[in-house]
């Protein structure tokens, strides 16, 4: 099968589109945009064409670290 963001084999690596990064994330398209030229949130991948997704495995990713990070503030 595919090779998966962590260097696995035979694990098919899920692709999001913007509408369901958006929903994951609750960031408007702007902010997911400013994000990845600040180099804060993952890249996309071209698809081909004007078609681009994130890797599902570096959203979640970066999910997990903006929930470690908000949970030690609170501390």
């Amino acid at each position: 099968m595919f090779n998966n963001a962590s260097g696995g084999a035979n694990m098919a690596t899920a692709i999001l589109r913007l509408p369901a990064v958006k929903a994951r994330t609750g960031l408007s398209r702007s902010t997911i945009y400013l994000r990845i030229s600040e180099g804060s949130f993952p890249k996309p991948v071209s698809l081909g064409g004007r078609a681009v997704g994130w890797v599902e495995a570096e959203v979640n990713a970066w999910l997990n670290r903006q929930i470690e990070a908000s949970r030690k503030a609170a501390r």
